[in-house]
Order: structure tokens, then sequence, then C-alpha cells
């Protein structure tokens, strides 16, 4: 598994044992195959992980997820933040900053699109309530965790284990802090796999840090703009077994957004839960088609 990447090097767990990383170059065959943190990977040549040796990728195999961004909203390029997360924590400030729900949202969206589960980490629970904020997910059944400076870690660790999980955020929400208190030794981790053997950190770059009780945790640089130029109504829909269902009936270039810009979409019909859901979908839809890229 690939836990590092630094200029043209990239960290390589041998059968994903933190213990055993050997520093890796690109195969000149792969031509420019782009190769993620995350990604699972065949490599040969030197794999003792010794000073100054270097093995070869030579195959980079077929993504279970894909979490992805663009620039901006009108950015064609895809640039791919993790491969084969199972989920996506999106760490966000209750107060210090205050919590920007566009973020969230957009989040959410590249997680459903991307295969991840998301979830949403509020820290600085000290300095607000944060109930009115985790209700504006509860239609979308996203979970909701707190992990304030006096609240205990407990909830999230229990998430994360035996998981592959990435973690986004902007800068000041606490993301660093968490990071380090749920992998007490993370300074010096970070600064030996994500330097690939030079002893150096870079906040630039997506490092995977292995958690105490198992599984991984890839801490992604704060995240300035999440584009979402790549991702369509259908990707979000596809997410939910039964609002994909009901859109099979829905008329070719159906935006699901409903009356009046679609006025037979077969989201419509749905009732219950389902229909809450949908209303909190097309929710998300319109705030990514008005909000820019934060």
């Amino acid at each position: 598994m690939v836990v590092s990447v630094d200029r043209g090097r990239w960290g390589c767990a041998i059968d994903a044992d933190p213990d055993h990383v050997v520093v890796a170059m690109r195969a000149r065959e792969l031509g420019r195959t782009p190769i993620v943190v995350g990604d699972r990977v065949d490599v040969v040549g030197d794999l003792t992980g010794r000073p100054d040796t270097l093995a070869r990728i030579v195959r980079v195999h077929e993504r279970s997820t894909v979490l992805r961004r663009t620039a901006d909203d009108t950015d064609p390029y895809e640039r791919i933040v993790v491969g084969n997360a199972e989920q996506l924590l999106i760490v966000v400030a209750l107060a210090d900053p205050p919590p920007r729900t566009g973020f969230v949202e957009r989040a959410l969206v590249a997680a459903y699109a991307g295969g991840l589960t998301p979830i949403v980490c509020l820290t600085k629970s000290d300095l607000a309530s944060p109930e009115e904020f985790a209700a504006k997910f509860a239609d979308l059944d996203v979970e909701v965790v707190l992990a304030g400076q006096s609240d205990s870690t407990d909830a999230v660790n229990a998430i994360l284990e035996g998981m592959l999980t990435a973690l986004i955020g902007h800068s000041g929400v606490g993301k660093s802090t968490l990071v380090n208190r749920l992998v007490p030794d993370a300074a010096r981790a970070t600064g030996t796999v994500s330097g690939v053997g030079k002893g150096r950190h870079t906040s630039t770059q997506s490092v995977a840090l292995h958690l105490p009780a198992g599984g991984w945790g890839v801490d992604t640089p704060g995240i300035r703009s999440f584009g979402l130029a790549h991702i369509s109504p259908a990707d979000v829909v596809a997410a939910f077994s039964d609002l994909a269902e009901a859109a099979e009936e829905c008329p070719r270039g159906c935006t699901h957004m409903g009356p009046p810009a679609d006025p037979e979409c077969a989201l419509d019909q749905l009732e219950g839960s389902s229909a809450a859901r949908v209303a909190a979908i097309r929710e998300l839809l319109a705030a990514i088609s008005t909000n820019d890229s934060w």
C-alpha cells in the first residue's frame, strides 16, 4: 500500500505492514500513471527498506474507491486525493473558524460519488453546541461524531479501527490536533514516511498513518477549494439504493431537482424516509451548483 508521495518517490508498506516501508520509484513502462496514497501496487527490486535502497512500482491495481476533486467547478482536470479509502472523515470546527456548510456539502458529494462512507467530525465543541449543525445532515444518515479537546477520542477510534479513512478539513479546524491525539507518535511517523527516508515532513502531500488499534488514517493537506466539475447529479443519487432504483424511471437528462426544472422526476413519487432523503439530496445539489469551491 502506498503510504506517502514525495517528489517522484513513493513510500510503500509491504503487505500493509507499517514497520516494513520501502521507497520506490515508478517503473518507466507505467509512464505518467498517477499513483496516490492508498493505492495498492506491485513492487520489485530491493524490498529490505534499508536506507538508500530503491524499489520499483511495476503495477497499480484497480481502485475500489476514489476521492477526487478539481481546482474549481470549471476545471476539467481531476485530482485524485486518496485511493481505496473506505471512509471520509470530514473535520469541521464548530467555531473559530465558523463551520462552512458548503464545504461539508461538497465533501459529502465527493464521498458519495467516489464510493466512500462520509462521517462528519466536529471539533471545538467547547466553543459552540453541535446540535444545530449536526441536524443539517440527519436525513442523509451521515454519522456525526464529536472530537473537541474535552471529548474522548474513543468514538472516533471505534469508527476508524480496521479501516482506511481519509481525513480532510480546512486549515485551522483542528485536524492536525486530532491526528496527533489519534496517533500519539504522528509527528515522528509523518516525518519518517512523508519524507521517504529524508526525515522531513511535507505539508503539501497526503500521508497514511497507522492507527494504534489497527487501520490507517490518511492525513491530507488543508484543502483550500473543493471543485466538483467531474460529478453529475446522477453520481450523487446513485449512492443511495432507494433513490437509484427510483431514478431509473426518470426521463433522459433529468437533473433530479424536481419541478419546475424536472416536472417528471421519479424521485417525487417516493415517500417516508426516502422522500426526506430526496429533499436533502436536492439541497446538496442546489448548494454545489451555487457555492464557490469552498
